[in-house]
């Protein structure tokens, strides 16, 4: 009898275990059909392409780009998002930039190649108990005293080593742009100014710093599938389209095309609505957003997340930089925040029967999941990841005129996609829902 026992319970594991590995070649086989690498490669190289003019906020290459995700979602069949006339979620932020920057120490002007400014308003330091002064000396990390500057509080006056010239290069590069914040919002309480140089000791110094304010607007582009049977609950699928635009020149290109970072995640989120609105299945609302702004502060997904409540969110799957192998090669990808719900282990038990995996995030101390646009609310509670393959630590094309279409694999964009497809279905069809991620404290 327990024999018979024993044979019957076997019978029904290993039935069991045939229904999974048949369910999971449909999916795949249907995945696979919905999801080519050739419609990949057309939409990553549309958004990539020189005519974007490296998609920079507030300029024409990112309006083009707007208009070509819109004709996209247009053709997709997606909806607008509740309270959007289209399918431009519209916001304004006032942007601050400089337009006169002198620095003096010990009664010689500084050359303005070796000036950098960080702050809102206009100021003058006359005197050196007006300002902290700090020292990076070539064994310090600049990124680390740089980040304690920002949030002492206190106006800094951060004297940079020539070691650093390149870092410091893209820094004023950076700070040249300016500075947003949103309309109403207090400004920055400090400023920081940075100087390129060897510095025995300053004894006096002299800075006159005065900047220019205007209200621009902006806009993410955000397309919707409403759930059949769970409308109230929503899945966020996101990836950020702005980057850099034109920097100086590396030979005859000076175009930041940004096809890995990020046309890459944007390219994800449309072919992932095409895809669920082909099943057109989905328990729960899918809301596709293509955000604005990530790379001078992540402002684009700060507006979503005051939009949306928290509460509602389900999970969000952002996706940032799939355009190369990972670390673990093909078929592999890496999960900012793995450890603060169980979303990553319910993509993974998804991809059952499949040759792709998931892995935790093995870049800890570049602080990642932090740094794109699942964080607006992931501070806030929800189970809000990025997906990722780029190796950051050694990746020579990031944030560089190098980021073009032809450095990337489309096989694996597209293995990607399929797999992201793939590991959200329990959570789209309503039998899954993550753990929520502690919230921040501030």
């Amino acid at each position: 009898m327990a024999v018979n026992q024993s044979q019957t319970i076997m019978k029904k594991v290993l039935s069991m275990i045939a229904f999974i590995a048949i369910v999971s070649y449909s999916y795949a086989q249907d995945v696979n059909k919905l999801i080519n690498q050739d419609d990949v490669t057309r939409i990553i190289s549309t958004l990539a392409a020189d005519d974007m003019q490296g998609r920079a906020t507030f300029t024409p290459g990112i309006e083009k780009a707007a208009k070509f995700i819109e004709s996209e979602y247009k053709q997709i069949g997606l909806v607008p998002m509740k309270g959007n006339d289209g399918y431009r979620q519209n916001f304004s932020m006032i942007k601050t930039s400089p337009v006169k920057l002198e620095v003096s120490i010990n009664g010689s002007a500084l050359p303005a190649e070796n000036i950098a400014v960080s702050g809102t308003t206009s100021f003058t330091w006359n005197q050196q108990n007006d300002v902290e002064i700090v020292k990076v000396t070539p064994d310090k990390d600049l990124r680390t005293v740089y980040m304690t500057a920002l949030r002492s509080n206190k106006n800094t006056l951060m004297l940079i080593d020539p070691k650093f010239s390149d870092l410091f290069k893209r820094l004023r590069s950076r700070t040249e742009g300016g500075s947003v914040s949103f309309k109403g919002a207090p400004a920055d309480s400090h400023s920081l100014v940075f100087v390129l140089g060897a510095f025995d000791d300053v004894k006096s110094l002299a800075v006159n710093v005065e900047v220019k304010s205007q209200e621009l607007p902006l806009f993410n582009i955000v397309g919707v599938i409403p759930g059949k049977t769970k409308p109230e609950e929503f899945v966020v699928f996101s990836g950020h389209y702005d980057h850099l635009g034109i920097l100086k020149p590396v030979g005859k290109d000076s175009i930041a095309n940004g096809a890995d970072d990020d046309a890459s995640g944007t390219t994800a989120v449309i072919t992932l609505a095409r895809y669920f609105k082909q099943l057109n299945n989905n328990a729960r609302t899918l809301i596709f957003v293509a955000f604005t702004a990530e790379e001078i502060g992540e402002h684009g997904s700060t507006y979503f997340a005051r939009t949306v409540e928290p509460d509602k969110v389900t999970a969000m799957f952002n996706i940032e930089m799939i355009g190369k192998p990972s670390k673990w090669g093909q078929n592999s990808a890496f999960i900012t925040g793995f450890e603060r719900s169980d979303f990553g282990k319910i993509l993974q038990k998804n991809l059952t029967g499949t040759s792709f995996n998931f892995y935790p995030d093995p870049y800890p101390d570049q602080n990642l999941f932090y740094r794109s646009d699942n964080a607006s609310l992931a501070r806030v509670g929800v189970p809000a990841h990025t997906i990722s393959t780029d190796q950051i630590d050694i990746d020579k094309f990031y944030h560089t005129v190098g980021d073009e279409v032809s450095t990337l694999d489309m096989a694996n964009i597209t293995s990607t996609i399929r797999a992201i497809a793939l590991s959200a279905r329990s959570i789209v069809d309503g039998t899954d829902t993550p753990t929520r991620v502690p919230k921040l404290e501030r």
